[in-house]
């Protein structure tokens, strides 16, 4: 029986290696390869038939000349695509995108929905200040009643955002670059196919985004398109940064185009600290705004969570037996 050498690119702690073995139990074939040190990585990528891990360097890719697969753990892998395409015109090797944090993902942006409609953040800080019952004069709820509720990507998250709100008394419509010819959704949705997003956005008065980032989607959304969402609208963002334009949201958020956003996606990954320490991940004041909620993106939260590992486990299954396997990267569509 050949082995399959699965190459970590980091060293897992304890409770995870169990939980990979004991996953993997009844395919004693698979060898899972842990690094000590980073600098064994080279050495040990020229035996690796499966590497997992987020950001290999190209000379790791290049030292590894038995490579058939590469599984990213986590949803985005817009960083990957350039250096796969490239590895791709001399050998094959699949890329494999993860969905292991979708659950807790879509939990996050129901939570920053439910958040932003609730005022929960401006009446909690009137609490930590001693300011007691401040009423609906400072700062109103918003009934998710009656609202219409647009998913812009209907992939993993929103499937499970849709099945999350399904329980209230709101309508759906998603968008989604192509459609399935069956499958069973949620709750009644009213469906919208590429080409369609201004009637989508004019439809829809609740948008949550997650799409990944691709040539296409990156500025999807700009001031025209926060227009068609209406004075009504609230947007959530768990997807990328990138896809909402950033001073087109600043603006519409500052001058009442839209009522209220939820982010936990942002600009800038890296950046400064001002002269008092602070550090913004954006151009914009977003944090001076009284009708936003601002999230670190931590949707993935909790990484500890082992269950989240079982989508890897399965996808090492297939390569081992040779079945097809899940969320492969069509490099061509960039996820």
């Amino acid at each position: 029986m050949a082995s399959t050498k699965v190459l970590f690119l980091w060293s897992p702690e304890a409770a995870l290696r169990e939980y990979l073995a004991g996953g993997l139990a009844t395919f004693p074939e698979i060898e899972l390869v842990f690094p000590a040190a980073e600098e064994e990585l080279l050495a040990l990528a020229a035996q690796a038939d499966v590497m997992v891990g987020w950001r290999p360097t190209s000379e790791l890719l290049t030292a590894a000349r038995k490579l058939s697969l590469f599984i990213n753990p986590g949803a985005g892998v817009q960083h990957l695509v350039g250096p796969f395409r490239e590895l791709n015109r001399e050998r094959r090797v699949k890329l494999v995108n993860g969905h292991g944090n979708s659950y807790f993902t879509a939990q996050h942006a129901v939570a920053l929905l439910l958040a932003l409609t609730n005022r929960v953040i401006p009446h909690h800080n009137w609490m930590v200040g001693g300011e007691w019952r401040m009423g609906d004069a400072e700062a109103a709820s918003i009934p998710l009643r009656g609202r219409r509720v647009g998913l812009l990507g209907y992939g993993h998250v929103n499937r499970q955002v849709h099945r999350f709100l399904s329980g209230f008394d709101v309508e759906f419509a998603a968008l989604r670059m192509t459609w399935p010819s069956s499958g069973e959704d949620p709750s009644p949705l009213r469906k919208f196919a590429e080409g369609e997003l201004n009637p989508f956005l004019e439809y829809v008065d609740t948008l949550v985004v997650s799409v990944p980032e691709t040539a296409r989607t990156r500025g999807l959304i700009g001031a025209a398109e926060l227009a068609l969402l209406g004075a009504e609208g609230l947007l959530v963002n768990v997807a990328r940064g990138a896809t909402v334009d950033e001073e087109s949201l600043y603006e519409a958020l500052r001058n009442g185009t839209i009522t209220g956003a939820a982010l936990d996606v942002w600009y800038d990954y890296r950046p400064r600290a001002d002269a008092d320490g602070r550090k913004y991940p954006y151009s914009y004041p977003f944090h001076e705004l009284p009708n936003v909620v601002l999230s670190p993106h931590r949707g993935a939260s909790p990484f500890g969570d082992l269950g989240r590992w079982d989508e890897v486990i399965e996808n090492l299954k297939r390569f081992a037996s040779g079945d097809a396997l899940l969320n492969v990267v069509d490099l061509g569509r960039e996820y």
